[in-house]
C-alpha cells in the first residue's frame, strides 16, 4: 500500500524515480523496491521521501476518503515503527484534515531521530506517562507527565527518553508533517 502510494504521488508531479531517488537521498533500487512493495523503508527514509512529495508522512499510509466526519477506530489506526526499533507513532486523526494528532511510545533510552530534524510547522507535545525531553536547536525541555511544549517545527528538533521506562506522548501538528 506504501509504494502505490509513493508512486500514485510521485507520478501526479511528474517525477521519475531517480529524481524521487536523488532529491530523497536514497538509491533508484531502493525506490524501485518499496513502489513494488518488495522492500519496506525506514522511518527516516519515509520522511525524507513525504518531504520530497511534499505529503505529509502519515498520507502515505493514508486511504482517499472524503467524509465530512472522520472517525478514527482505535483498532483501525495507522501504525509505524522505527524498523530499529525505540519508537512507534499511531495516527489518531484521519490524515485528511489540517492538523495531524499521533500517539507517540518511546522506549527507554531511545530518541524520535537520531539526529534533530526540522518541517514547516507547528507542534505541540503533551506527556501521557513517563518523562520525556524535547531538544528543540541548543535547549532541552525536560517534560513529566501532564507537561506539555509547543514549539516551530522549522528548528531542528528530536525527542528523547533517557529513563528505563517507555514514555507515551500526544502530538499534534500543523499542518501535517513532510
Amino acid at each position: 500500500m506504501i509504494g502505490l502510494r509513493i508512486r500514485d504521488l510521485r507520478t501526479a508531479r511528474s517525477m521519475t524515480v531517480t529524481e524521487l531517488a536523488r532529491a530523497a537521498d536514497v538509491s533508484v533500487g531502493l525506490i524501485s523496491q518499496v513502489e513494488r512493495g518488495i522492500s519496506d523503508p525506514s522511518l527516516e527514509t519515509l520522511r525524507r521521501i513525504a518531504r520530497v512529495l511534499e505529503t505529509p508522512l502519515f498520507n502515505l499510509f493514508a486511504e482517499t476518503g472524503g467524509e465530512r466526519v472522520a472517525v478514527v477506530r482505535k483498532d483501525a489506526r495507522m501504525f509505524v515503527r522505527s524498523p530499529r526499533g525505540g519508537i512507534t507513532y499511531q495516527r489518531l486523526s484521519s490524515g485528511s484534515g489540517k492538523i495531524e494528532v499521533l500517539e507517540g511510545r518511546l522506549d527507554p533510552g531511545a530518541a524520535s531521530s537520531e539526529e534533530p530534524w526540522s518541517h514547516p510547522s507547528e507542534e505541540c507535545v503533551v506527556v501521557l506517562t513517563g518523562r520525556l525531553v524535547v531538544e528543540v536547536e541548543d535547549a532541552r525541555h525536560e517534560l513529566a507527565e501532564g507537561d506539555s511544549a509547543s514549539f516551530d517545527s522549522r528548528s531542528p528538533h528530536r525527542y528523547l527518553n533517557e529513563t528505563s521506562e517507555p514514555v507515551r506522548f500526544l502530538l499534534s501538528i500543523t499542518p501535517p508533517s513532510y
